[in-house]
């Protein structure tokens, strides 16, 4: 009786077979054991639809006509579809759009430099810095993300009155109280990148300063390298917090050349008289759209800041 290899083609589709087959009972035991799984599922996939559900609605209505966006029983999926509405959503002469962009954009970027580079020095400090009284400045740090905006408004509006009363640097009326106050740190920031800096041995750092490294190399050549993934986060959110900022726009600029986005928008729908839907979410879409696309590009280093911060 002839027999097969052991390396030939039939001998390991054998194996596979017997592979599989064995592997079956195990299945049916864990699916017996995690009977509820499908409910959590099911469950996820409601929750997620919830969420997508104002989107797809802002898609739909971009879309559609202006008497169909208020018609009912109200059409998910519009019927004509006009894409035409995002060009006269940009085109409009009752918003400049282009202008609205490259300031939010130049804000942004301001924004997310200063939020990265001086939040990294202070979480830098609080990480692998001893120092008298560590524990009770980052606490008393930590205590300022509990206090809203909205509470520091009038406050911060005195102080950047003041400076422009009392010094030739003009501040009301101009963007520098949107972007300057990043340069001074982000608490929610400084706390996300101290928790990764703390995930770095300190032998590097002593190696580093036995070879004759200040603080300031160990932090530019070691650290900053190793932290490009919550670095990218820090920027991420600095980026959007910037782009979607409506109160501080609203409170500091005075010239409608000057505005953002956000304010554009508000500006835009106000100016139609009656508010036309469908461009004012065709509008809308485009303001999102930058956002939607830096998270996807960036979606990889995003979710490995996220899930690398804070285990040590």
């Amino acid at each position: 009786m002839s027999t097969l290899p052991t390396d030939s083609p039939q001998m390991l589709e054998q194996r596979e077979a017997a592979i599989v087959i064995s592997a079956i009972p195990r299945i049916r035991r864990r699916r017996r054991r995690y009977p509820h799984r499908w409910f959590a599922l099911l469950a996820i996939m409601l929750i997620c639809f919830g969420y997508l559900m104002p989107f797809l609605w802002m898609i739909s209505t971009s879309l559609k006509t202006v008497d169909k966006t208020t018609s009912f029983p109200p059409q998910l999926i519009p019927h004509p579809a006009v894409p035409m509405n995002y060009w006269s959503a940009i085109s409009s002469p009752k918003a400049d759009f282009p202008l609205y962009t490259r300031n939010t954009l130049l804000i942004a970027a301001l924004s997310v430099l200063g939020t990265t580079l001086s939040s990294a020095v202070v979480a830098y400090g609080f990480a692998k810095i001893r120092f008298k009284g560590r524990g009770f400045l980052f606490v008393l740090m930590l205590s300022t993300m509990m206090i809203p905006f909205p509470v520091m408004m009038l406050p911060l509006f005195i102080v950047f009155r003041f400076i422009g009363d009392h010094t030739p640097l003009q501040m009301l009326g101009t963007f520098k109280p949107l972007w300057l106050p990043a340069w001074f740190g982000s608490a929610f920031s400084i706390f996300l990148l101290r928790q990764f800096f703390l995930t770095i041995p300190d032998d590097l750092s002593e190696a580093a300063r036995i070879d004759g490294c200040t603080e300031w190399g160990i932090f530019w050549r070691i650290m900053l390298p190793l932290s490009r993934p919550a670095l990218a986060v820090v920027a991420l959110f600095s980026f959007m917090w910037a782009w979607n900022n409506f109160l501080g726009p609203l409170l500091y600029l005075q010239r409608p050349q000057q505005y953002t986005l956000a304010l554009g928008l508000q500006a835009f729908q106000s100016a139609q008289g009656g508010t036309d839907w469908n461009l004012l979410m065709a509008a809308s879409m485009l303001v999102m759209l930058p956002v939607i696309l830096l998270f996807f590009v960036a979606q990889k280093t995003f979710i490995q800041g996220i899930a690398t911060t804070g285990l040590k």
